[in-house]
């Protein structure tokens, strides 16, 4: 009779084969029972309508997996099977693993951008405001591309008076995300006005450090506005998202941020001549303000008032001698009317006509008073005559 086998002979008679066997699979299941280890491991199964079998990836390649495991999703696993003997379970180790139907890349950017929007990351109104002038500016890219040269020439074009301060960064491979973080943390130290984050183009695979959530972290805490200008414009990656402002290429980053100091000059001039063409209407109405005030100050004036009073007083003078001569004139031709006729009723002139005045007791009397015999006289003015009435007789 055989002698029996014991549990761990059996076990890993059983590892043996089955390891030896199936040392390379390719399986495709739906993810359930997942656990991320904190030691960085991932346990997990997979599973179809009538079977299940139990998965493992270590850390040393589960840090090179895109994505992140999710329980339904669909997978497509590369690896091999291995026996855990002091249980008698048999796994799946899992080498490599890819979404069923999507890229690696493609899933973990939508995944990731999902993550972050729910965490408010591309929220529009925590984005930064860049300064209108810049006078520093700091740019995170690779010293040994074209990005940083293409950047320098438009910047010396259009706004030479600001200066470009390189943090020389890794842009693409495995440690180009810590490299990119931990340059983007040093530029928010230093004295600029905003940071300038990216490189040239190229595949998704060269861009993918844009797409690390360590990225996205560090631009979402920097301090001060932050530019992600990442490949070319139709290249979208997470930091374009999480960055305050988004340009379409390192060169756009540029151009979007500062001024053309050409269109200065131009807006300076134009601003010249509204000043000076402000300054000439401001003066112009100055000037006919000055001149009413002086129109005004010399129609009330003293001089103005005193020349007003004078001139009613010569207008006075001037109509009472034009009435005194009037009165003149008239009292003068009534004098001379008067005269004239005392003049030709004088008793001298009536002498010469024969014309006598008749008096009784010294006053004048009218003849046809007399009675006969009265005694009456005549007289002018040299000669007086006594007369007496003889008879009376009218006529």
């Amino acid at each position: 009779m055989n002698t029996p086998l014991s549990v761990s002979q059996l076990n890993n008679q059983l590892k043996s084969l089955l390891e030896t066997t199936f040392t390379s699979v390719y399986v495709q299941g739906e993810i359930s029972n997942l656990t991320y280890h904190n030691s960085g491991h991932i346990y997990f199964s997979i599973k179809d309508s009538s079977s299940t079998i139990s998965c493992v990836m270590f850390k040393g390649n589960a840090q090179f997996l895109k994505f992140r495991l999710e329980v339904g999703a669909k997978i497509n696993i590369f690896g091999s099977i291995t026996v855990y003997t002091p249980r008698g379970n048999y796994q799946l180790l899992c080498n490599k693993i890819e979404p069923d139907g999507v890229g690696a890349l493609a899933l973990a950017y939508e995944q990731l951008k999902t993550k972050l929007q729910i965490k408010g990351y591309f929220d529009s109104s925590k984005k930064k405001r860049l300064p209108q002038f810049p006078k520093t500016i700091a740019v995170v890219t690779s010293n040994t591309g074209a990005a940083i040269e293409d950047m320098k020439k438009i910047l010396a074009k259009r706004w030479p008076v600001a200066k470009v301060v390189l943090v020389p960064t890794l842009v693409q491979g495995e440690n180009a995300k810590d490299d990119i973080a931990s340059s983007i943390k040093f530029a928010s130290t230093l004295d600029v006005d905003f940071i300038i984050v990216g490189r040239g183009g190229g595949s998704i695979e060269d861009l993918w450090a844009f797409n690390e959530e360590i990225v996205a972290n560090a631009i979402y805490e920097c301090n001060i506005p932050v530019i992600s200008a990442v490949g070319h414009e139709s290249d979208t990656v997470i930091s374009d998202y999480v960055a305050d402002v988004r340009a379409s290429t390192p060169s756009n980053a540029i151009e979007i941020s500062t001024p053309n100091i050409n269109d200065l000059r131009f807006y300076l001039d134009d601003l010249l001549n509204q000043f000076n063409s402000s300054f000439y209407q401001i003066i112009q109405k100055k000037d006919t303000q000055i001149s009413h005030l002086k129109s005004s100050y010399e129609q009330h004036s003293l001089d103005n008032k005193f020349k007003f009073i004078q001139d009613e007083l010569n207008q006075l003078s001037s109509n009472y001698k034009s009435l005194f001569m009037q009165i003149y004139t008239k009292k003068d031709n009534e004098l001379s009317l008067l005269y004239n006729n005392f003049k030709a009723n004088s008793p001298d002139n009536k002498l010469n006509y024969g014309y006598v005045q008749t008096t009784q007791d010294n006053q004048i009397i009218d003849i046809k008073n007399l009675e006969k015999d009265d005694i009456f006289y005549c007289e002018n003015s040299k000669l007086s005559i006594k007369c007496k009435v003889l008879s009376k007789k009218l006529f």
